[in-house]
């Protein structure tokens, strides 16, 4: 399959619970990719460094092309077969165990079956129209 159509930058993404583990991602149904994971049933979440800005501009934006934006970044597949940016924070594998459509979004509730970590600690986040790091700082 064609990855092009695997990745999107999800609208919210939310721990539910942690027996069994599972997120909350919200996707657009407007999104390219919407189709995809209706279908395959699986996602992947990767939490963004500081390092990712362009790729999640990339990601978000429709002026990127779908080969432009698999250029920014490497990855590699966990155990769904789903792909995981390779240096992200934390990559969370899922599978999609139920899906609720509301006004224009559809709400994935995922059942993680796998997660990696890296040893980085500060995270990209968007937050009113800028980029922002959430962390620890660490200090000579």
């Amino acid at each position: 399959m064609n990855l092009s159509h695997l990745c999107f930058t999800a609208s919210a993404v939310c721990s539910v619970t942690d027996t069994p583990q599972t997120l909350l991602v919200c996707m657009n149904q407007s999104s390219r990719s919407h189709v995809h994971f209706i279908e395959n049933k699986i996602l992947s979440v990767n939490v963004l460094g500081l390092q990712h800005e362009q790729i999640s501009n990339a990601f978000a934006s429709s002026k990127f092309s779908s080969e432009r934006r698999f250029q920014l970044g490497s990855g590699t597949p966990l155990k769904t077969g789903s792909p995981v940016l390779d240096d992200a924070l934390v990559n969370f594998d899922c599978e999609i165990e139920n899906i609720q459509q509301v006004g224009t979004h559809s709400i994935f509730m995922c059942r993680v079956v796998a997660i990696q970590r890296s040893e980085q600690n500060q995270s990209l986040v968007y937050f009113n129209r800028t980029y922002h790091s959430v962390g620890q700082l660490e200090f000579a």
